[in-house]
């Protein structure tokens, strides 16, 4: 296979206070708006409601508007430009785009949270039903999509395991166990409702060992917070045994199935014994990730803690449904509102689309694709699959691959790796989540939506990367080259006295001439 040539474009695009010229309009706002402006038609606004001054809002011309936009979305690599198989335990897959055509629709872009339930019925359907689907594909009682994404998820369930102790005059049961391959949430969201967690490590065929789990438990065991399987993509043949030491103890199971693509229809965390679950809506059930925008953490949980669920809950009482939040044991509020809606009518129809049988088909594919780029891999020189020498087991849907080998014998680590990725038009990959346990990591995630001719050519653009770092190093470790922006200082990332998070306090934190720029258009866009 030819690599194809590719260059990135580079605008140095400024934004848009900065391309701001005073007076010019991509819009004339309505008769009636100018008309209530000059007529103070505020009506009984209260005055400490009002604004003292005009916004100071950016004024460009639609043409200029828009070459903006479209510049800056020629220096993006998302999924739907490039091969995006790189960021592993994330199942970056492709999104349909009709469903994209529902999410538009004034009958859910224009709906409003406060809406009263009647108004809003085909809405709450919709959250109904896929409660429903999720209940038969995870096994669990009740579900809420109320979490902004998995990490939530997780501290959601973490509430309600500790909302489940106390109920019991528990309290005492102030420890999670969580392991090092899980997604690191597993251990962030537990100590963020106040957990102490204990980590166990991975015995030599990658995954904890039941006895480790025996010894990690106690009196004061909460509960356990895993993924299975973790982002080394193996799965723990153990977890039965690891579930039942957990409930001896007194504890609950949490299952994290964020990396849920590649058991879809074959495994089920309440057949396992789990007694909570998190699916992520924007990876598993083909939503977009928006940035971070638009998730939600589906968080499933048994009958014996439905009464723990955020509020609200959605019912149906066969002819209408409502919300509820008469719950007097909930946890309360994850976040505002219900949820994301628009990510919960995407799933549905994406589940609706696909039928049991499509589920499962995608966990097959997902599994697939990834043995088979790991066997493309395998001839690569310095890259190999991690703990394989004492686990052959198939992975399922990702892999930890490790760039030891190329790095000790090259000087080239798996981050030069990563940015040199980025010259053959993908996206880079994701090595680990820190610390990395597997050493120089590159974990990759294959999901069901890549072709045959997709996992070549990406494997191809990993063996051209190994080749040039035995026979011209340096090409790697100054890349890229070709991309949006050249190699980056790294010192600013590493100093919070230079991290700012606004571009006002930018500007300000550069000082002499870059304050006195935003001090003089700060004037400018001040005005009516």
């Amino acid at each position: 296979m030819t690599l194809r040539q590719f260059h990135q474009a580079s605008w140095n695009e400024p934004i848009l206070l900065e391309l701001s010229n005073p007076g010019e309009r991509g819009i004339v706002p309505p008769q009636i708006e100018q008309d209530l402006a000059a007529q103070d038609g505020l009506g009984d606004l209260p005055a400490a409601l009002r604004r003292s001054e005009a916004p100071r809002l950016p004024e460009l011309s639609q043409p200029q508007l828009l070459r903006h936009y479209l510049r800056l979305s020629q220096e993006t690599l998302g999924n739907d430009v490039n091969i995006h198989l790189g960021l592993g335990t994330c199942t970056m897959k492709y999104s349909p785009k009709v469903n994209e055509e529902f999410v538009r629709s004034p009958k859910v872009a224009d709906l409003h949270p406060l809406q009263d339930e009647e108004t809003v019925q085909g809405m709450l359907e919709v959250f109904f039903r896929l409660e429903q689907m999720l209940r038969e594909i995870s096994g669990m009682d009740r579900f809420t999509f109320q979490p902004a994404g998995g990490s939530q998820g997780v501290y959601a369930n973490a509430r309600m395991m500790r909302a489940y102790h106390a109920a019991r005059g528990e309290d005492h049961r102030d420890e999670i166990v969580t392991t090092i391959f899980s997604h690191p949430c597993d251990g962030a969201g537990p100590a963020t409702v106040g957990y102490k967690v204990v980590t166990v490590y991975a015995g030599d065929k990658g995954y904890p060992e039941p006895d480790a789990i025996r010894k990690a438990v106690s009196e004061r065991t909460a509960g356990l917070m895993i993924t299975n399987p973790e982002d080394t993509g193996l799965f723990n043949p153990h977890i039965d045994e690891i579930v039942e030491i957990i409930h001896e103890a007194g504890g609950l199971c949490h299952y994290d199935q964020a990396n849920a693509n590649g058991i879809l229809g074959i495994t089920r965390a309440r057949d396992v014994g789990f007694d909570l679950c998190q699916f992520n809506l924007h990876k598993t059930f083909s939503s977009p990730h928006c940035s971070m925008g638009m998730p939600v953490g589906a968080c499933g949980v048994t009958s014996e803690l439905e009464r723990f669920l955020p509020v609200p809950t959605v019912e149906f009482d066969g002819t209408r449904y409502r919300l509820d939040y008469e719950r007097p044991q909930s946890v309360g509020k994850i976040r505002a509102f219900h949820g994301v809606p628009a990510t919960v009518v995407r799933s549905f129809a994406w589940v609706m689309s696909l039928g049991a049988e499509g589920l499962r088909e995608v966990a097959e594919a997902a599994v697939l694709n990834n043995n088979y780029l790991a066997s493309r891999l395998a001839g690569v020189r310095g890259l190999a699959v991690s703990f394989a020498d004492t686990n052959p087991a198939h992975r399922l849907e990702q892999i930890r691959y490790s760039l030891a080998q190329l790095q000790e014998e090259t000087g080239v680590g798996t981050l030069d790796v990563a940015r040199r990725t980025s010259d053959f038009g993908v996206a880079s990959y994701f090595p680990s989540h820190e610390p990395w346990i597997v050493p120089e990591p590159m974990t990759l995630e294959p999901s069901d939506s890549y072709s045959r001719a997709d996992l070549d050519q990406y494997s191809e653009i990993i063996a051209e990367i190994s080749r040039e770092a035995y026979e011209e190093p340096q090409t790697v470790l100054d890349s890229p080259q070709r991309s949006t922006v050249h190699r980056m200082d790294q010192a600013p990332h590493d100093d919070p006295e230079r991290w700012a998070l606004t571009w006002r306090a930018y500007l300000r934190k550069q000082g002499g001439s870059a304050a006195s720029e935003a001090t003089a258009l700060e004037a400018q866009t001040s005005g009516p």
